[in-house]
């Protein structure tokens, strides 16, 4: 099928796609985003399209399980924010219950950290300032399983010597 024709098939089934997003983001903006990215991977995955198959059926597939997807991804984000801010009070609720002992205690964590080998502290406070593995393991030029492995390690290290702070 001519890239023309897709087009033309697929904007006369963009109302129904627009209604069907509707129907499962119950949001008008969130609705033309999904849309949008359906189009999107239509377009993009236009070679694969069978002509012998059904173009609405086809599309719905997209929207659907880019619909599942974007929502398992953001229920995953929920729980983590709602995790994190369940262990870690707002700066509100740290003004509120200013406590001299926490100061100490993250002095002592940092202390504690310092003192890791090398191998373990740097690709340690890479993680946790935010580098995903793939980038640590490429900056130090190491498999990625060792940085994984490396990153555990000092976690365990940091458990056994912080146990007795608490």
């Amino acid at each position: 099928m001519t890239t023309e024709t897709f087009t033309y098939k697929i904007t006369r089934i963009s109302d129904k796609l627009n209604n069907y997003a509707l129907s499962l983001t119950r949001n008008t903006e969130d609705a033309k985003d999904l849309v949008q990215e359906t189009l999107t991977k239509a377009f993009v995955n236009n070679h694969r399209f069978d002509e012998q198959t059904n173009l609405n059926a086809w599309c719905y597939t997209i929207m659907r399980n880019t619909f599942i997807n974007t929502y398992r991804k953001n229920e995953s984000a929920r729980n983590y924010v709602a995790a994190t801010t369940a262990d870690f009070p707002s700066a509100k609720d740290n003004f509120r219950r200013y406590n001299p002992d926490n100061i100490y205690n993250a002095n002592e964590i940092t202390k504690v950290i310092d003192l890791l080998s090398i191998e373990y502290k740097k690709p340690f406070k890479m993680y946790t300032s935010g580098y995903k593995y793939k980038e640590i393991a490429e900056e130090m030029n190491l498999p990625i399983g060792t940085i994984k492995s490396r990153i555990f390690l000092a976690r365990k290290q940091l458990m056994e010597t912080l146990k007795d702070y608490n």
